[in-house]
């Protein structure tokens, strides 16, 4: 196995290489963490004799019947036994775990008695995150998510030295677009190792070449590793193509989101009972309180460091403070975009800008919810600088006219289609706003009083179009019409639209979905840009 790599191309020259020699630490973290807490719930009372000097013992003390027993050298032999025994088992499994990336696909082999072999083919590939939890970030190390097209098809190479994920991250995608470029290698002159002081040496080397460097540089590295933005490379855009989050914006728009209404209600509720002396109504409501705090605390922690910028290998979006996430989306993966305001939001503003994505499904966690979260809050001028990064085919006049008018302008002064006064039957406050157009091969869809939502289809990321037309819909001569894309929180649907509108946007959209999509097939660039539809 070879076990030094290449400068230049990082770990993708077709050999397989082991991960980080503290992943089976990491890995492991959690149930050592549990362990620990286990042994210092039962020798609690002996931690406090030690302090306090108090004798006396619950009858079921463990360590008081070990001792009781004369059964202390026997307790710590089995005690070093299956001390061993676990280390040994996570040495075995971090030198069975390897990877390797071809120029066909990256593969991951893992196992002890159930020997278990991954691969993510180059061509399936959507998108590759760095991920940095903070105890791993205490290593060096870092995890690289590789999301593949396909269900529960993400390849996790966890854990790698934090400071060459950047480099395979960036050969992964150069292989996956096919445009990797032949380079002259040359090797350190003193022959460095894969691993250096963040990441150690593989194969056995020395410790004195797998510590290298003083403390003082080891040190360096890990404040470097916790006060460094979430990977985002400045050399990867230009400066005006990057959008930094505001603090205070970020905590205002907490403020006006929805679990502030609950928020509101607990208070309400906790100021009630003081007032009327049920305080078992206070310790009711506490533990929601806690939880509630901890969602404001989690999202503030991982958007107000957020940062975005494109790069060759595509859009490349980081955030995180204590735990930092990093992800890059190659070009035409985005699948849809959507520019969404609340209510509360409109008097200043702000809008939140989110993505549907191959390999990326709505999140049941707060995790999921970033990565497809593009734009947590911003203004106006921050939504025109990202619209260009996930929708680069379109013409920039176009596109900044199209969404002025889906933010702001009413459906009956813009470029869209107006929905006819009879659907302020169905749709009383919203029928103004809602409506579409189609310009450089995007559909645009908005809609929404309450809840102002634009989204943007590329045609050839579209499913599919569905018109459909209920009883009390077709007495009004409407119908409603949604355009199909993959799971995903972006939702392309119109509610209502008038008939022969609806059959317009069937036909021009399953056509030039065709088009665009064979058009890719064949050449991998789209037609030129042409309007249909409506003229934006």
């Amino acid at each position: 196995m070879t076990e030094t790599y290449s400068a230049a191309t990082g770990l993708a020259d077709g050999e397989w290489h082991r991960m980080h020699k503290a992943t089976p630490f990491l890995r492991g973290g959690i149930a050592i963490v549990a362990v620990a807490g286990v042994i210092i719930a039962n020798l609690r009372e002996r931690i406090v004799n030690l302090f306090l000097g108090t004798p006396d013992y619950p009858s079921g003390d463990p360590v008081d019947a070990i001792i009781k027993h004369n059964f202390e050298w026997p307790a710590i032999g089995i005690a070093v036994v299956v001390i061993a025994a676990c280390v040994g088992v996570f040495t075995l499994s971090w030198r069975v775990q390897t990877f390797r990336v071809t120029n066909e696909a990256v593969e991951l082999r893992s196992g002890i008695l159930r020997r278990q072999e991954r691969k993510a083919r180059l061509d399936r590939i959507q998108g590759i995150n760095v991920q940095r939890p903070i105890f791993a970030r205490v290593f060096g190390a870092a995890k690289l998510e590789i999301v593949v097209a396909g269900h529960d098809a993400n390849l996790d190479l966890a854990y790698l030295p934090s400071k060459v994920t950047e480099t395979l991250r960036r050969e992964i995608l150069r292989l996956a677009s096919g445009v990797r470029a032949e380079e002259n290698v040359q090797r350190d002159a003193a022959g460095a190792p894969f691993d250096s002081p963040a990441a150690p040496a593989e194969g056995g080397g020395s410790a004195s070449s797998s510590l290298r460097g003083s403390a003082r540089d080891v040190v360096a590295d890990r404040v470097d590793e916790f006060i460094s933005p979430a990977d985002l490379d400045p050399d990867a855009a230009p400066p005006a193509s990057v959008v930094r989050m505001h603090p205070g914006r970020l905590a205002g728009s907490l403020l006006l989101s929805g679990p502030s209404i609950v928020m509101l209600l607990i208070v309400i509720a906790i100021i009630v009972g003081a007032a009327t002396g049920r305080l078992w109504l206070i310790i009711l409501i506490f533990p929601m309180v806690l939880s509630l705090g901890g969602l404001y605390i989690r999202r503030f922690s991982k958007a107000v460091r957020y940062n975005i910028a494109g790069s060759d290998q595509g859009v490349r979006i980081g955030f995180g403070l204590l735990t930092t996430s990093s992800e890059t989306v190659p070009p035409r993966r985005i699948h849809a975009v959507e520019l969404l305001q609340p209510l509360a939001w409109r008097p200043f503003g702000w809008w939140q800008v989110r993505m549907n994505t191959a390999g990326h499904t709505r999140g049941r966690n707060s995790a999921g919810e970033s990565r497809t979260t593009t734009l947590p809050v911003g203004n106006r001028r921050d939504v025109q600088r990202v619209l260009p990064l996930l929708l680069p085919g379109m013409d920039d006049v176009v596109r900044d006219a199209i969404a002025h008018a889906g933010m702001t302008a009413r459906a009956d002064q813009s470029a869209f289609s107006s929905a006819p006064g009879r659907a302020a039957w169905l749709r009383p406050f919203s029928w103004r706003k809602t409506g579409y157009t189609i310009a450089d091969g995007v559909i645009v869809v908005r809609h929404g009083a309450i809840w102002r939502r634009v989204v943007f289809v590329p045609l050839a990321r579209m499913q599919s179009v569905e018109v459909e037309q209920g009883p009390v819909r077709r007495i009004l001569d409407l119908a409603s019409a949604d355009v199909h894309l993959i799971d995903g929180p972006v939702h392309a649907r119109l509610p209502v639209v008038d008939v022969r509108s609806a059959e317009e946007l069937f036909a021009l959209a399953g056509a030039g979905a065709i088009a665009f999509a064979e058009s890719e097939a064949e050449h991998g660039t789209p037609p030129a840009p042409s309007n249909t539809g409506r003229d934006a």
